[in-house]
This record gives structure tokens, C-alpha cells and sequence, in this order.
């Protein structure tokens, strides 16, 4: 088990949940959700926002798939949850006000009294961190949330919020969410990592698989073609991110594993990652992603992982 601060502990692989309403309907999400929690796992990861991009959707149908699941199954005090604010088409931004009502909404959709990791999705420039802090803070006091993290921030941003929450005596953010992963590593390492080791936070990596690019199935432009993230894992295909696939084989071949799970199995031996975060479509895709919360990798295979992705 992972700590993620306030006394929560999680599975080391975070399920998310963007998948739920868009490319998996509510029967698939259902199966994906047992089949995760037969196999171990506890820690969900969704936002208000999932998935008011897809056609039809306006947003909260991850949540209310969510909330519904756990009714029908009476597993709330089985799961930890983790959901976010900022990007509902109906409650956009962090001031104190729409914190309060998205997270309202979020509860409900959800069908829980309580929401165990509250994220700020996105910072909002337009509001005073001041008030998005207090706001949080206010949650946490209310009993409605256990935990805050921070997603989508920069180090300073991070610093700033602490500083505020030290002064005022707010409740501390305990968690952050990142975009990194094997081929996405600068932005993090360099900005965020140092103030979450001064801080001493969990760190919940999403896109741990660079949207299936580091599973493998990408390897000309002819493999995007109807890909629902073929776009975004499009980005990675070039000499580098190939090289990166073919050491992440090489190791994978060796454990007898699949790419994708030593893909998240390195995220796991940086410092401070918790849980990585994985979605799956189809309850079929989640053995390789449960696998890597027990693969141990050894000191070379983590090395040569490192050298190809610098």
C-alpha cells in the first residue's frame, strides 16, 4: 500500500475514470470497476469534468457512473476516491463559491457523503489563492473532504498555495497530480519534484502511459488512425519516444510483462510517486496495469530507463 498523506492508504495503481461515458458505456465501466477491486485495488481517480468532451456528455457522467456503482455494489468503504474541480462546463474555475457547489454536485453524482482527495484541477489565475485555499480548507473542516491535492500546478504556484495555507492556517495540500511519465519527464523533474520532496507530498502521475504510446501499439502514423488518443499519443512518435518503446520491450521481455507495466512500474521507483494513475476501456486491458503494482524492477533495468528517457 501507498500513503497519500492524512492518514489515507491506496493500492499502488490509481484506476481513472476518464474513460467512464466516453469510451467505455456504463456496463463496461461497471465490469472495469469490479474487476479492479477483485484484483486489489481501492484508489479511484475521476473528475466533474469526465467527459463533457464527448459528443452528447456535459459533463459528470464519470462521477454519477461512479456513484452509481457503488450503490449497486455497497462498496464506499471499500474505495478511496479521488475526484477534481475547475473544468465543469457548469462550474468552471476555483473561486469559493463554484468550489463549494461543484463539490456539492460532485457528492451527489457520486452518492457519497464525502470525498477522500479533493483536487484542484487546474489553477485559476482569475481567483486569489487566498480564496481557492480557504475554500478548500473550508471543505476539509465541513467534513465533506479528507484530503486536498493540487493538479496541474507549477512548483511555484505549489509554494505560493503552502505558503498561504501555513500563514492562515488552512489545511495543507497533502497530494499533487502531474502530467509524467517516461517520455515526459522535464517539466516535472525540474519544476515540480523539488517542492515535493521539501514538502514531503504524494505524487499521483497521470498520463503514466502517454495515452497508450507507451504500451507499444504505436508505431507509424497508420497505428493512430481511429485511435480515440491517437492525437495525443501521436506526439510521442519520433526517434526518441521509439527509442524509449524499444528498451521499455526489452525490459518487459525479460519479466515476461507487458510495456505498459513497466512503464508504470518505473513511475513507481521515482521519489514520492504514490500511485500512478491508468484507465482502462475494457476490464480485458486491466492485468498489465495491475501488474505493475507488484513488478519490481532491478537497478540496471531502472537505469537503462532513465538513460534512454532523459
Amino acid at each position: 500500500m501507498s500513503s497519500l498523506g492524512a492518514g489515507i492508504e491506496v493500492f499502488p495503481l490509481a484506476l481513472g475514470g476518464n474513460t467512464f461515458g466516453w469510451t467505455s458505456d456504463v456496463a463496461s465501466s461497471h465490469q472495469v470497476l469490479d474487476a479492479y477491486l477483485e484484483a486489489g485495488g481501492d484508489f479511484l481517480d475521476t473528475a466533474d469534468s469526465y467527459s463533457a468532451w464527448a459528443p452528447g456528455n456535459s459533463g459528470g457522467e464519470s462521477e454519477t457512473i461512479i456513484g452509481d456503482w457503488l450503490a449497486s455494489r455497497g462498496y464506499r468503504d471499500r474505495v478511496v476516491i479521488g475526484t477534481k474541480v475547475s473544468r465543469h462546463p457548469r462550474f468552471p474555475g476555483l473561486a469559493a463559491a463554484n468550489v463549494r457547489a461543484a463539490a456539492d454536485a460532485s457528492l451527489k453524482r457520486l452518492r457519497t457523503d464525502h470525498i477522500d482527495l479533493y483536487w484542484a484541477h487546474f489553477d485559476d489565475p482569475a481567483t486569489p489563492l487566498e480564496e481557492t485555499a480557504a475554500a478548500f480548507d473550508a471543505l476539509v473542516r465541513d467534513g465533506k473532504v479528507r484530503a486536498i491535492g493540487l493538479s496541474n500546478y507549477t512548483g511555484d504556484r505549489i509554494r505560493e498555495w503552502f505558503g498561504i495555507a501555513r500563514r492562515d492556517g488552512l489545511t495543507l495540500p497533502v497530494a499533487v497530480q502531474p502530467h509524467y511519465n517516461l517520455v515526459r519527464r522535464d517539466g516535472y523533474e525540474t519544476d515540480i519534484a523539488p517542492v515535493v520532496a521539501a514538502e514531503q507530498l504524494a505524487v499521483v502521475p497521470y498520463y503514466g502511459l502517454a495515452s497508450g504510446f507507451l504500451t507499444g501499439k504505436y508505431r507509424s502514423s497508420d497505428d493512430l488512425t481511429g485511435a480515440a488518443r491517437g492525437g495525443a499519443a501521436a506526439a510521442y512518435l519520433n526517434d526518441t519516444g521509439l527509442a524509449v518503446v524499444k528498451v521499455l520491450e526489452e525490459v518487459a521481455g525479460a519479466h515476461g510483462a507487458a510495456p505498459a507495466t513497466v512503464a508504470l512500474a518505473w513511475l513507481r521507483t521515482r521519489p514520492g510517486v504514490a500511485a500512478p494513475i491508468a484507465s482502462a476501456r475494457t476490464p480485458e486491458q486491466l492485468p498489465a496495469l495491475i501488474a505493475s503494482a507488484t513488478l519490481e524492477l532491478s537497478a540496471a533495468e531502472i537505469e537503462a530507463l532513465d538513460e534512454v528517457s532523459a
